[in-house]
């Protein structure tokens, strides 16, 4: 099953808001001397965060390329690619693994 792009687009400002929080969760921790392992718990959970919303934004990019490269698709650009750089397959490994 395929999400659509405007759910896959939510999910993943979700995901980025969502560490933004956790961000100043630790922020505030450390201008008010939290504890050590509360701050690095709260800072491994951005990191996460952050991680998770890129592989979403990779793989969401991965889908419309793949979709774009089958045969006999479509090669025109939909309306929603208005400015929007597309991405070749290496571009998006040399993403990929930026975030490993």
């Amino acid at each position: 099953m395929t999400i659509p792009e405007e759910e896959a687009q939510r999910r993943i400002l979700n995901r980025l808001k969502r560490a933004r929080g956790q961000l100043n969760a630790v922020i505030d921790a450390v201008e008010s001397g939290g504890d050590c392992r509360t701050v690095v718990t709260q800072l491994s959970a951005v990191s996460s965060a952050l991680d998770k919303a890129g592989f979403a934004i990779i793989s969401s990019a991965m889908r419309d390329c793949i979709a774009d490269e089958r045969p006999g698709a479509a090669s025109a650009a939909r309306p929603d690619d208005v400015g929007r750089e597309r991405l070749t397959v290496d571009e998006l490994e040399k993403l990929f693994l930026t975030l490993s």
